[in-house]
């Protein structure tokens, strides 16, 4: 039984890296059904003229909505509690101040996620992480 960690947090934003580490995760739980699974996903503020940023924050919001519910159908499977976060702002701080607030004691993420942007080995919100997390961070290429 996995009884080091009873809070698990995967930070998810629907690409096939996060997907890959949400899977770990729910075989993590699955070794013991004393951990608790939380699942985070980042909505991102545009930089656009205000009525712009409103109407596009309302898409991101409902194409969110739809993605926790697939999630949460996928994570009612496990015998785990398992919670589902939507949060709005710079997903790297917000990840490791949620862990924190959570008391999360490993975080589960991809090696990368949606931005195009590229860095030598890790993306970049999966580097700020693994740098400030105050707990164990697995990273799932």
């Amino acid at each position: 039984m996995l009884t080091i960690y009873s809070r698990i947090v995967v930070p998810y934003d629907h690409s096939e890296l996060s997907k890959k580490a949400l899977k770990t995760a729910m075989a993590l739980a699955r070794q013991d059904k004393k951990i608790e699974l939380l699942v985070v996903m980042v909505i991102q503020p545009e930089v656009t003229i205000a009525y712009q940023q409103t109407n596009q924050r309302e898409i991101q919001r409902e194409a969110f909505g739809k993605i926790r519910s697939s999630i949460e159908t996928e994570l009612s499977v496990l015998p785990n509690r398992t919670r589902t976060f939507v949060l709005e702002g710079a997903p790297a701080p917000l990840i490791v101040d949620f862990v924190k607030e959570y008391d999360g004691d490993l975080i589960v993420m991809g090696s990368r996620g949606l931005s195009g942007l590229k860095e030598v080995f890790l993306g970049s919100v999966s580097h700020y992480v693994v740098q400030k997390a105050t707990c164990p961070v697995f990273v799932v290429k």
